[in-house]
């Protein structure tokens, strides 16, 4: 499987971007696919994440009411809506797959980066 994240960039404080995730490979099999973030001097951090089947999202704290995972099954790539964007929202965001799990990954791709001005 690989995976290549596109749509970071540059945008003021309370803007919006949308990030794209295309996976390749064996993507019926996929099982969780998710969004991580790892900000200067900080450790990765999970953003939001859900199942491929698309029964259950999970989000972090601070993702909770500004940011929305989905994926396009006949695409065959994960989305993340970010609105409201925060200076702190600030990090190099990368996509994950995983076959068995939700919660790991053993599949990541490239990170994009996202930069919010205050």
């Amino acid at each position: 499987v690989q995976l290549q994240a596109s749509g970071g960039g540059l945008v003021q404080a309370g803007g919006s971007l949308r990030l794209s995730c295309a996976v390749s490979g064996r993507t019926f099999s996929l099982y969780g696919v998710g969004w991580f973030r790892q900000a200067p001097g900080k450790e990765r951090e999970s953003v939001a994440r859900m199942y491929w089947s698309g029964r259950a999202t999970f989000y972090a704290d601070s993702a909770k009411g500004r940011f929305t995972i989905s994926r396009d099954i006949a695409k065959s790539t994960v989305y993340l809506q970010m609105n409201s964007l925060k200076p702190e929202d600030t990090a190099v965001y990368y996509c994950a797959a995983d076959f068995s799990r939700v919660s790991e990954y053993d599949y990541w791709g490239p990170g994009t980066l996202v930069t919010v001005s205050s």
